[in-house]
């Protein structure tokens, strides 16, 4: 079967060619074979995508539509991705190698996102401040401008509605620019923008290399947002690059999640979502239960029945819909994942499943699900985020003890705890230094819930209305009514 095409970027509400004239190679996980080529954007292509936002910022975008037209728009795109479920989910499922089950229900997570936001948009409100009695003085959000969204390859669809509701709610003109290892779909939503029909210019995709396109946008000062999901080491470099026009920034930059399981826990509820969570999308999830602690008593019956559940889950082919989890998303992922079960096993800990490529599966990005049991929590198996199906277990035996090994790693995104004692449950909760904290369940996202990171998984918000603040930018007015003429502290 041949390549798909992709030939075109789409810059200014039109498709282009190019600078570059480069292609880039999309492989399918599961069969390592090329299945799309894409166009890749270089530094030039940026320049004219954002010198098209900026155009879009001054034209009808903001002059002449309304709030309640922009939430239209959106509900409108919400509805093509709706109807083009199953299109987009099979060819996400050859991006990126994620199964057909897991990516179906993540368009269709991403039209709830975008569904909210569109509902958000004409509910974007300042306030009168009662500063004193004869001026009024009040707030209003406004729209900070072109934004930069740059993405990461492990779950491109679902966060371009997490970047897309938002911003375009909030009235900005956007540049998004793919992970280079899945480009794909990025351009099937720029179709989808276009037959809404958004306004030229107010949604711009230029896929390209993070080194090359997304160095040009994170720099370019005609960017005044970027919107980042990635790493923290990435981040940085953002950083780095947006400090010239001190670009508004969020950062969404991955975890390592403490998962917590009492001995007073609805052990076999807690077994069933400690297993999803730490295998769920072939472990390639900033927000997944990667480190378990179980207090002592529990300890050996569950490292038992979950090693026993990691060997029933089903690997297969991503586009098989009984398929649990697929491939990686790349042999430079799968070479990583090598690497760390061998660090992990130098470390002194326990392999009980897993770790190797599942037989019958000679050709893709397979590995088995992985779980290490008498994990030490200071080594690198618990303290990196490695982004491939390993769960680490360790045992504890106190809440103070456990409160502090959890918070021990540079990471705070999502931690979550199993307990009956409801006083235990809000107590700990309090303790752990993550931007999301799960009782008797684990990584509620949701489009109404904010959800961001401590330390180094980030700084801002995304979700809920939370998310819009950092979309806008607070502007305060004040109007004096006083007709005295004033004091002239310059006069005799």
């Amino acid at each position: 079967m041949s390549a798909k095409t992709y030939d075109r970027l789409y810059i200014g509400g039109e498709w282009v060619t190019p600078h570059s004239g480069r292609a880039i190679a999309s492989i399918d996980p599961a069969t390592e074979q090329v299945w799309a080529e894409v166009a890749e954007a270089d530094e030039q292509d940026v320049d004219k995508a954002v010198a098209a936002a900026r155009d879009a910022m001054h034209g009808p975008w903001t002059k002449k539509i309304t709030a309640t037209q922009r939430g239209a728009l959106l509900y409108k795109l919400a509805e093509l991705v709706r109807r083009d479920t199953t299109r987009l989910a099979e060819l996400e499922t050859r991006d990126n190698g994620k199964p057909l089950r897991d990516t179906t229900a993540e368009v269709q997570r991403a039209v709830d996102w975008l569904t909210y936001f569109a509902g958000a948009a004409d509910k974007i409100q300042g306030e009168q401040i009662p500063f004193k009695p004869d001026a009024l003085a009040y707030t209003r959000r406004e729209p900070v401008g072109v934004v930069g969204a740059v993405l990461p390859w492990n779950s491109p669809l679902l966060l371009y509605a997490w970047k897309i509701g938002p911003a375009l709610a909030a009235g900005n003109a956007m540049v998004l620019k793919p992970a280079e290892q899945t480009p794909v779909t990025a351009l099937e939503i720029a179709k989808l923008v276009e037959e809404a029909g958004f306004p030229r210019g107010v949604f711009n995709v230029v896929p390209g290399y993070g080194a090359v396109a997304g160095a040009a946008l994170a720099a370019h000062s005609g960017v005044n947002k970027i919107s980042f999901t990635g790493s923290y080491q990435t981040a940085r470099k953002i950083m780095q690059l947006a400090s010239g026009n001190l670009k508004r920034c969020t950062f969404e930059c991955g975890g390592k999640s403490p998962h917590i399981v009492f001995a007073d826990a609805d052990v076999e509820r807690a077994l069933v979502v400690a297993t999803h969570s730490a295998f769920r999308s072939t472990g390639q999830s900033c927000s997944l239960g990667s480190r378990l602690f179980v207090q002592r008593p529990l300890y050996a019956e569950f490292v038992d029945k979950i090693s026993a559940r990691a060997r029933r889950v089903r690997i297969g082919l991503p586009l098989d819909k009984k398929t649990h989890i697929g491939p990686q998303t790349s042999a430079e992922q799968l070479a990583k994942t090598k690497t760390y079960i061998e660090l992990g096993k130098s470390e002194g800990a326990r392999l009980v499943a897993g770790g190797r490529r599942p037989k019958g599966f000679e050709r893709g990005y397979f590995i088995e699900p992985t779980v290490f049991a008498d994990v030490d929590n200071r080594s690198r198996l618990a303290q990196e985020e490695i982004f491939f199906p390993v769960l680490a277990i360790m045992p504890f035996d106190t809440e103070e003890e456990v409160i502090a090994l959890a918070n021990d790693v540079e990471y705070g995104l999502v931690a979550g705890l199993w307990t009956s004692d409801v006083s235990r449950a809000h107590r700990v909760a309090g303790e752990l230094e993550a931007g999301l904290v799960t009782v008797n369940t684990f990584r509620s996202t949701h489009w109404m819930l904010p959800y961001g990171g401590y330390k180094l998984s980030g700084m801002g918000r995304e979700n809920g209305l939370e998310a819009l603040h950092d979309f806008t930018e607070l502007k305060t007015i004040v109007i004096d009514f006083e007709s005295t003429p004033p004091s002239d502290p310059f006069g005799d």
